[in-house]
């Protein structure tokens, strides 16, 4: 019984010293041993490794990772309070410096390059108007900013891929009193051209009523130049026409006369019967 009882120990600890021995690491995972807090051999990738049952296994992310940071207040140029969100991608290069630096916390790995991150960020928009700051993803770091973020990441064991801003946006306040301006800016801006549109309005108008005007002088010019030479060429027609007969040349005007005179109703005419202007009513041939 006893001998099965140290057996079943014997079996019991070779199982544990054997679990303590044996290490999967998986792909995109990198493993680094340490002993009593001091690394041993190199990296390992991905595959079953196999270590001293005293060795302690610290696994790394390999990866390309992200982590976004909102809410980061930031004092442009023009001296307006914006909050930006941005996120930065990094991914682990060196993972022996890695822990030498970090003793392996991530967590603090990321918040110290955010940290290096934030600052210059604020130097950057520091310098720079909100448009531009809006308008450039990684608002107006340059590159020469970057790489030396790089660098500061290189020093921690992870490789600084990107910088990138999720989001620009003014305080509640200060964005309301930006529309506010926008919008008075705009109604200034539709008065103006209201104001030139009416200006333009009355100068349309005005000349279009000088080409009527000059319009109708033009055709009445026309009309009565055209009525004179028609009055000209009628009275040489009848002065042709009366030359020839003399007589009834007379005798016409002298009904016409007469027509005029004496034919509307409730007319009184006193004249004396013996005057040249009756002559046509005594005979025909004004005898």
């Amino acid at each position: 019984m006893a001998t099965r009882i140290i057996s079943s120990v014997v079996v019991l600890l070779a199982a544990v010293l054997l679990w303590r021995s044996v290490y999967v690491v998986d792909e995109g995972e990198v493993a680094l041993r340490t002993r009593l807090g001091q690394v041993e051999d190199g990296t390992n990738g991905p595959g079953l490794h196999f270590k001293s049952p005293f060795d302690e296994v610290h696994i790394f992310d390999r990866r390309i990772l992200s982590h976004a940071y909102p809410g980061e207040a930031f004092l442009t140029r023009d001296q307006k309070a914006v909050n930006v969100d941005f996120y930065i991608k990094w991914r682990l290069i060196d993972a022996l410096r890695f822990y030498q630096t970090t003793g392996g916390d991530q967590d603090m790995a990321v918040s110290r390059l955010a940290d290096s991150v934030r600052d210059r960020l604020k130097t950057a928009v520091a310098g720079q108007s909100l448009i531009n700051v809006s308008a450039q993803p990684r608002g107006t770091l340059t590159e020469a900013t970057f790489e030396e973020l790089q660098q500061a990441a290189e020093s921690l064991g992870l490789d600084l891929i990107d910088v990138q801003l999720q989001r620009v946006e003014l305080p509640d306040d200060v964005a309301t009193a930006v529309y506010q301006r926008m919008q008075q800016g705009l109604i200034a801006k539709a008065a103006q051209l209201r104001a030139a549109g009416a200006s333009d309005a009355e100068k349309i108008r005005a000349e279009a009523e000088r080409r009527r005007a000059d319009v109708l002088a033009s055709a009445t010019l026309r009309a009565q130049h055209l009525r004179g030479e028609a009055d000209a060429q009628a009275a040489a027609a009848l002065a042709k026409a009366y030359g020839r007969n003399t007589d009834f040349a007379a005798f016409y005007r002298s009904m016409q006369a007469y027509k005029n005179t004496l034919g509307r109703d409730g007319d009184i005419l006193v004249l004396s019967p013996e005057g040249e202007f009756f002559k046509y009513l005594h005979s025909a041939n004004g005898r």
